[in-house]
């Protein structure tokens, strides 16, 4: 079966989720910032900090990821169904409680922003396809789901994605390309069939543009 969704299907989708406040995803995160605190100390090490600073380009920026959305990814990660075994590892042990904490956490943190730094040319390029999509090639508008600032939405578990490491970025939407990355199953594999029709070069320049959104 085909995990493609077209572009018309996940405004929809998306549109009704945030209207009637459905998700796929667990009940919203109940989670205690300050308790939070005190279990980030071991993620300090890679993510930084102020969840903003990591070490590597490669490895995301926490701070101000929507709580229901964080919370979700790193019970994924506990149980192994988000498939990488540093934080698997990093996770084991800790209590439904403490992942709802350390979500609350972070998203409490202030995000912090970059600069695009491609060309005039890719900017140009990368904003028609946040904002539009690539309606030919079944690409639906990034800003349907994450919004025009790269907040996402946090009712529907959707992410902050503007500010992030644009190589994470880019890291993960060909992970989701190459059906590497699954975990929008329970989105009906909208992010994978979005992420199908982009090439290399889009998937770079837009993300370059996402990590200038604020």
């Amino acid at each position: 079966m085909s995990v493609r969704i077209t572009a018309a299907k996940l405004m929809v989708l998306s549109g009704l989720m945030a209207a009637l406040g459905v998700s796929a995803s667990p009940a919203l995160a109940a989670g205690d910032a300050q308790a939070g605190q005190a279990q980030a100390m071991v993620c300090a090490s890679c993510h930084g900090q102020d969840g903003a600073t990591a070490i590597d380009p490669s490895y995301p920026q926490l701070a101000g990821q929507n709580e229901r959305y964080l919370a979700r990814q790193l019970k994924m990660f506990q149980s192994g169904e988000r498939d990488v075994a540093l934080m698997t590892a990093q996770l084991i042990g800790k209590s439904e409680q403490d992942l709802d904490d350390l979500a609350a956490y972070y998203a409490s943190l202030p995000s912090k922003v970059a600069e695009a730094t491609g060309s005039d040319a890719d900017i140009e390029l990368a904003m028609r396809i946040y904002k539009g999509g690539i309606a030919k090639k079944g690409v639906a508008a990034c800003s349907s789901c994450h919004g025009p600032d790269g907040a996402g939405n946090a009712q529907a578990g959707f992410p902050r994605i503007g500010g992030q490491s644009a190589q994470y970025t880019a890291a993960q939407l060909t992970a989701y390309r190459e059906g590497e990355r699954r975990s929008d199953e329970a989105y009906g594999a909208m992010m994978r069939g979005v992420s199908k029709g982009l090439s290399d070069r889009e998937i770079v320049v837009l993300s370059d543009y996402i990590s200038g959104l604020n």
